[in-house]
């Protein structure tokens, strides 16, 4: 009898640990910038991450964009802040060396694995021979047009331009001036600080017979004649067309969403945002070719893991980052936010490859290329200066070229001196 009570004892004692064990809960915190429709997607992602794993709570912060940087450099080195944070893989490389990240446990997200199953522009966020991040989703550019002011100046709604040819005439049938020749209906949006730095140095110069970088992306190669051919195109649009205005209506997103806008070059990111105004009536397509070239620009923002994070909260996060590029959570975030998954398996299905909104992105994805940035930053600034030293101060599009390459060069060298 005693056996039996000592033995039920020892039986109810491990029952207990084991129901302790069960009930010990972690929280882990996710930081990303703030965009709504990209916050309520992470919400609807946690609350079903939370369902298939009881024992792990997700707390979900936000930041503006501008202030984003600042928040992660005060608080990851201080050991507070997320464990799993969401940043733009043009960052990684500061990231990385400021001590932010750790490596993704090969374990769990394989080198190997994972460039089977993802396209290969993911591999930006591979720094040696370890990965520090990994997207949901990834983007790439396309034409969107406005449809209603297509039919407005006699253009057939459902046929965007597919040269740059057609472009320029569509877009200067598209423009309209006050009197006094101010645009009030811009053809075209042109603003280098949006997408555009990207269309001129992954698109345009291409097309136009340029490479932007050499193939170990340590030297700048856009200043020769395609660079420069480029650069003068997409300056033409406003110094010799007049077709688009820098400041219209405040940010190129707005201008088009007034409806006051012909086309414009954005992110798949932006669907989510345009499908909810219902007045506006929009198309979109691949970006316009140039003497039979196509090219685009892909990006994306990634998903790592904090250096100070650890232990349990480690496991956790690494089965919460294993959640976020998951098949599932890729079809929702295209369908929330439009951004495109980062795995060809779930892109090219046809339903997606086709889709009249999704596929021109996702076709784009097939010759697009993704930017080495060192300091994304940086690399943005010399072509807004470029463009702003030709159109305020008047200065010859190959001077402004060979200024913005040689400023561009020495953040280059300074980050692979000791490389």
């Amino acid at each position: 009898m005693k056996k039996v009570l000592s033995l039920l004892l020892v039986g109810l004692f491990v029952l207990g640990v084991v129901g302790l064990a069960k009930a010990e809960k972690v929280e882990i915190t996710y930081w990303q910038y703030f965009y709504q429709t990209k916050k309520d997607t992470i919400n609807e992602l946690i609350k079903e991450f939370e369902q298939e794993n009881p024992d792990i709570t997700v707390n979900h912060v936000t930041f503006p964009y501008e202030n984003y940087n600042t928040k992660v450099a005060s608080s990851i080195p201080a050991g507070v802040g997320p464990n799993v944070i969401n940043l733009y893989y043009g960052w990684l490389p500061t990231y990385i060396d400021a001590g932010y990240l750790q490596p993704l446990s090969k374990e769990y997200f394989d080198p190997v694995t994972i460039e089977q199953e993802f396209f290969p522009l993911v591999q930006a966020a591979k720094i040696d021979d370890s990965y520090y991040a990994l997207p949901t989703a990834v983007r790439s550019l396309a034409l969107i047009w406005n449809k209603d002011r297509f039919q407005e100046v006699g253009l057939d709604p459902e046929a965007p331009p597919k040269t740059l040819e057609q472009m320029l005439e569509y877009v200067q049938l598209l423009t309209e001036t006050d009197r006094a020749g101010n645009v009030t209906k811009p053809g075209m949006t042109v603003e280098v600080r949006g997408q555009m730095h990207h269309w001129i140095r992954e698109v345009l110069v291409r097309q136009f017979g340029g490479v932007p970088y050499a193939e170990d992306n340590r030297s700048v190669t856009y200043n020769d004649q395609g660079g420069y051919s480029a650069f003068e195109f997409f300056t033409d649009l406003t110094i010799k067309h007049k077709v688009g205005k820098v400041g219209f209506m405040t940010d190129d997103v707005t201008a088009f969403k007034s409806g006051r806008v012909g086309m414009y070059i954005d992110g798949s990111f932006r669907i989510g945002t345009l499908n909810k105004l219902k007045n506006l009536n929009y198309g979109i397509a691949e970006l316009p070719s140039h003497q039979g070239i196509k090219s685009n620009f892909a990006s994306f923002w990634a998903n790592g893991i904090t250096s100070h994070t650890k232990g349990k909260e480690l496991a956790a996060s690494i089965k919460f980052l294993q959640f976020l590029t998951s098949d599932k959570a890729m079809e929702l975030w295209l369908q929330k936010v439009g951004e495109l998954p980062a795995k060809p398996a779930v892109a090219l299905q046809e339903k997606n490859a086709n889709h009249p909104q999704y596929g021109p992105f996702i076709k784009g994805l097939e010759y697009a290329h993704a930017t080495y940035f060192v300091d994304e930053k940086a690399q943005r600034q010399v072509w807004i200066d470029a463009y702003d030293l030709v159109r305020l101060k008047e200065i010859s599009v190959k001077d402004a070229v060979d200024q913005a390459a040689e400023t561009e060069q020495k953040v280059l060298d300074k980050y692979y001196q000791d490389k």
